[in-house]
C-alpha cells in the first residue's frame, strides 16, 4: 500500500500530463458516494473525464499515409515511426472534406500479415494469386466470399531467399495502400470527438479489442490525437501513490481472476515451426504476439509479435542463407540485426515474465518501463501459465454499463479480417 508520504509527493508535485490528469480521477473519487465499489467510482470518474484532456501523442505516432503509397512505402513509414496502423488520406478529397470523406481507412501490420501468408502458401481456392485477390483477402472485403478467410493448415515453410523475392517484386511494389487498407462500412475507421469520454476509450481499448483509438477534430476534418493501450498503461504508471490507484493496484494478479487463460488455451508456436505460423496464428486467433516454446511446450524461449513481421520486410538479407526460416531462426537473426545496429528492443533482453501472486501494480510498472505489450506468467518452475496483455488490465479497471453504448456501433459494421472492434 502506498504511504502517505508517496501520496502527498504526487499530489503536491504532479510528475507529468498523465499524472496531473490522474489528479483529475484523484478529485473525482473522493467526491464519490461512499456506497458505490471501488470500480463503480472509476466508473463513474472516467465517466466524467473528456478525451481531449488526454496527453496528445508524440507527433512520430500521429502518422498519416496517403491512398497511392506503395505498400512498400507504407511499411517503411510503419517500421521507422514504430507504430501498428496509420490512417490513409484519400489524395483525391477536397481541402475543406470532413474527416470521413479526408480518409480512406487504416493500413496496419494485421492486414500486410494476412496479404503476405496470402502470398506464400500454395495456390488453392482459399489462397487465390492474382493481385486483387490478395487485396481483398487483406481487406476482407465481405462482398468476396471467403477470400478474407486463412486456411486451417500450417503455414508453408519459405526460404529466407522468398522475402528477398517478395520485397523486389513488382506487386510488393505497386501494389498501392488503398488495395490493402481496413475500414468500416459507414466511415473509414471508428474514431473518438473531443468531448467523448474515458471510460468510452478504455471499454474500446479493453473490451471491444482496439489497439488504438484516433481522436478527430471536427472543425478541423483531421486526426487530433491517437490513444494507445500503451499510453493508458504509461498514464497508469504515473498514477502510482494516488488513492483510485492504489485501491486497485495493490491487488494481486490472481484476486482479479488474471490471467484469464490457462495454460492449454495459450496460443503458442513451437521454435522449430515455420515463423509464417507464428503470424498466421496471431491473425485467425487475433492477438498481437504469441510466445515461442521449446520442444515442451512449457517454457518460453522468446515472444514474436504482429510488428516484426517488419524484419522480413524491410531486412530481408538478414534470413538469406535459411533454407527454412523457422521462429527460432527468425528470433536469432532479428536479435543479430538490432545489436548491429545498436536499435533498442524488447526483443535483445530476457522474457519479461512474471508470477500470479504479483500485484497489478508492479505488472503496469514492468509494462510500462520495458516498453512492451504482454507478459507471460509462469509458475515457480518457469513454465508457462497464461498472458497478460495490456488490453486484460484495463478490463480489470472499468466496466461496461447495461447498455452504456446504446446506438454508439449502428451502421459501424467491421469487415471480418481487419475488424478494428
Amino acid at each position: 500500500m502506498a504511504t502517505m508520504q508517496e501520496i502527498r509527493t504526487v499530489q503536491e508535485s504532479p510528475r507529468s500530463p498523465e499524472a496531473r490528469l490522474g489528479m483529475k480521477v484523484e478529485d473525482l473519487w473522493d467526491v464519490q458516494e461512499a456506497q458505490l465499489t471501488p470500480t463503480e467510482k472509476l466508473n463513474a470518474c472516467f465517466e466524467s473525464v473528456p478525451v481531449s484532456a488526454f496527453p496528445p501523442a508524440p507527433s512520430s505516432q500521429v502518422i498519416e499515409i496517403r491512398s497511392d503509397a506503395s505498400l512498400a512505402e507504407a511499411v517503411k513509414i510503419l517500421s521507422q515511426h514504430k507504430i501498428l496502423s496509420a490512417a490513409v488520406v484519400n489524395v483525391d478529397a477536397p481541402e475543406d472534406a470532413s474527416w470521413i470523406d479526408r480518409y480512406l481507412g487504416i493500413v496496419e501490420f494485421a492486414g500486410i500479415v494476412v496479404w503476405i501468408l496470402h502470398q506464400s502458401e500454395p495456390p488453392s481456392p482459399r489462397s487465390p494469386r492474382s493481385g486483387a485477390s490478395f487485396a481483398l483477402a487483406a481487406n476482407g472485403v465481405t462482398s468476396a466470399s471467403g477470400l478474407g478467410n486463412l486456411g486451417p493448415e500450417p503455414a508453408a515453410e519459405t526460404s529466407g531467399s522468398f522475402f528477398e523475392d517478395l520485397t523486389t517484386s513488382e506487386l510488393y511494389n505497386n501494389t498501392k495502400v488503398h488495395d490493402i487498407l481496413g475500414s468500416f462500412r459507414w466511415a473509414p475507421f471508428l474514431a473518438l470527438q473531443k468531448s467523448d469520454t474515458f471510460l468510452t476509450m478504455l471499454l474500446l481499448l479493453s473490451k471491444y479489442k482496439m489497439k488504438s483509438i484516433p481522436v478527430v477534430d471536427l472543425g478541423e476534418g483531421k486526426i487530433d490525437n491517437v490513444i494507445t493501450q500503451a499510453a493508458v498503461i504509461h498514464m497508469l504508471a504515473e498514477c502510482t501513490g494516488l488513492h483510485w490507484f492504489e485501491s486497485w493496484g495493490t491487488k494481486s494478479l490472481s484476486e482479479l481472476g488474471l490471467p484469464l487463460v490457462t495454460p492449454d488455451q495459450l496460443v503458442k508456436v513451437y521454435e522449430h515451426e515455420p515463423v509464417m505460423q507464428a503470424f498466421k496464428l496471431m491473425r485467425k486467433r487475433r492477438v498481437g504476439g504469441i510466445p515461442v516454446v521449446n520442444d515442451s511446450g512449457k517454457k518460453a524461449v522468446g515472444n514474436i509479435s504482429i510488428r516484426d513481421i517488419q524484419f522480413l520486410l524491410t531486412s530481408p538479407k538478414i534470413y538469406h542463407d535459411y533454407r527454412s526460416v523457422t521462429a527460432k531462426h527468425f528470433l536469432a537473426a532479428a536479435r543479430n540485426y538490432l545489436e548491429k545496429h545498436q536499435e533498442a528492443s524488447p526483443m535483445l533482453g530476457s522474457m519479461i515474465t512474471c508470477k500470479s501472486n504479483q500485484t497489478i501494480k508492479e505488472l503496469i510498472l514492468m509494462l510500462d518501463s520495458h516498453k512492451i505489450q504482454r507478459i507471460y506468467v509462469v509458475d515457480d518452475a518457469g513454465n508457462l501459465q497464461g498472458v497478460i496483455t495490456l488490453r486484460d488490465i484495463i478490463s480489470k479497471l472499468v466496466h461496461e454499463p447495461r447498455g452504456y453504448f446504446g446506438d454508439f456501433f449502428d451502421g459501424v459494421l467491421p469487415l471480418p479480417q481487419n475488424s478494428r472492434v
